[in-house]
């Protein structure tokens, strides 16, 4: 346990606390708006909402911090925000009770697809070029989001783009703590600041017993479980695979289902695998050293606790910052991943159709027979890939072998 704490210690950096700490912020200033609206629909009361906020942070907490721990890779987990998004819909429909029991459900068929390794046999069959593809596509739209946040707050977001530039180019290490001070101070200083009452308060999770169901079992639980595996786990695994960790994704999903089993009777939706914040932890801005960058996973898990502790307080906390800063700090921190994954992409010329197809059906957020475009990008993109690069006939191998000889 000493030698544990001394390597972490002898491996922490700012710049993986700052990447750590955005991909939370993103997460709570993002997604969780989601959860604000799904509670409204099930009329849950706020103290319940705190519960809800809990149990997704601690959970994200506690397999973040272990993952990386473990396999010294940034593994950053979070909840399911597509299964929240699905919440929105069926609520009131389905009772609270019942939303438990399908999160136990997910919960419990992840665990036996993570256990069982057809996931990773599953990734292994998706091509490189046609993943890097996907991933772009999921980001692309956050970098884009950079330059419309100046429509309303042109001269921080432009300041903010001009400091990352500067950063870049004479401490490209700390860019994202320079452009994120900036953000901060010129906010302050142009009243940008949502007004909000602080109250810091220690969250009680609430119990909630299950009511197992037909109907949330099949409107619920086998929906959260398709985009789960779709948006969440495979461009999640695609990412960590892309940035160059071999971890497989059966300790992943298992450690996911079990901590969603865990926390989902105090209101938690399933614990997926992280995606667009991973991307954040991953880079080089996290750390020149790809070996390095496992802190930012456990600095992310650690925002995460204080989020859980305080979960009332931290969402006001905050919603105290403009949309348009987290969107300019989103777009500017993912520019690496996208470019990675566009290079990637577009590397291997017998694959780059299948590749650019990929990437337009997944920024297109299209949705189709109740599956996201991540679903379908993925789809489209394989199809392509395998129509447009057939294997070699065995005449084929043969001629070239024999060139190859002469």
């Amino acid at each position: 346990m000493t030698h544990l704490f001394q390597t972490l210690k002898d491996d922490w950096s700012i710049s993986a606390t700052v990447a750590g700490f955005l991909a939370v912020l993103i997460s709570y200033s993002g997604p969780l708006i989601i959860f604000f609206q799904a509670a409204q629909q099930a009329q849950v009361s706020p103290a319940m909402m705190i519960s809800w906020i809990w149990g997704i942070s601690i959970a994200a907490a506690i397999s973040s911090i272990y993952l990386s721990v473990k396999f010294k890779v940034p593994v950053v987990m979070a909840w399911s925000a597509p299964g929240t998004a699905l919440l929105v819909t069926l609520f009131p429909e389905i009772s609270l009770n019942e939303a438990i029991a399908a999160y136990i459900t997910t919960a419990v068929v992840l665990f036996v697809i993570g256990i069982t390794g057809y996931f990773d046999k599953l990734l292994a069959l998706i091509p490189q070029s046609v993943a890097a593809g996907m991933m772009a596509g999921i980001l692309v739209n956050f970098g884009l989001g950079l330059f419309t946040a100046t429509e309303n707050m042109p001269i921080i977001v432009t300041s903010m783009l001009l400091v990352f530039l500067i950063a870049k180019r004479f401490n490209p290490r700390y860019a994202m703590l320079w452009v994120l001070g900036v953000g901060l101070v010129l906010s302050l200083i142009f009243g940008k600041f949502q007004p909000v009452t602080m109250n810091f308060s220690i969250a009680i999770p609430q119990f909630i017993q299950p009511e197992w169901s037909w109907n949330s079992t099949l409107n619920l639980a086998l929906p959260l479980i398709l985009v789960s595996l779709s948006g969440q786990f495979l461009p999640g695994m695609s990412l960590l695979k892309l940035s160059g960790y071999n971890v497989p994704a059966k300790p992943i999903i298992t450690t996911a289902s079990i901590t969603s089993l865990i926390f989902a009777c105090f209101g938690a939706i399933t614990t997926v695998l992280g995606s667009i914040t991973a991307a954040l932890c991953m880079g080089a801005d996290a750390h020149e050293a790809k070996d390095k960058r496992y802190i930012a996973g456990i600095c992310n898990g650690l925002f995460y606790i204080l989020g859980g502790l305080f979960a009332g307080s931290i969402v006001l906390l905050f919603s105290l910052f403009p949309k348009e800063l987290v969107a300019a700090l989103a777009g500017l921190a993912l520019l690496g991943a996208i470019s990675s994954n566009l290079t990637v992409a577009m590397q291997t010329e017998n694959q780059r159709e299948s590749a650019l197809i990929t990437f337009l059906a997944t920024a297109s957020g299209m949705s189709l027979l109740g599956m996201s475009s991540v679903f379908w990008g993925i789809c489209i993109g394989l199809l392509a890939h395998f129509v447009l690069s057939p294997k070699k006939s065995s005449l084929q191998t043969n001629l070239a072998s024999d060139s190859k000889r002469a």
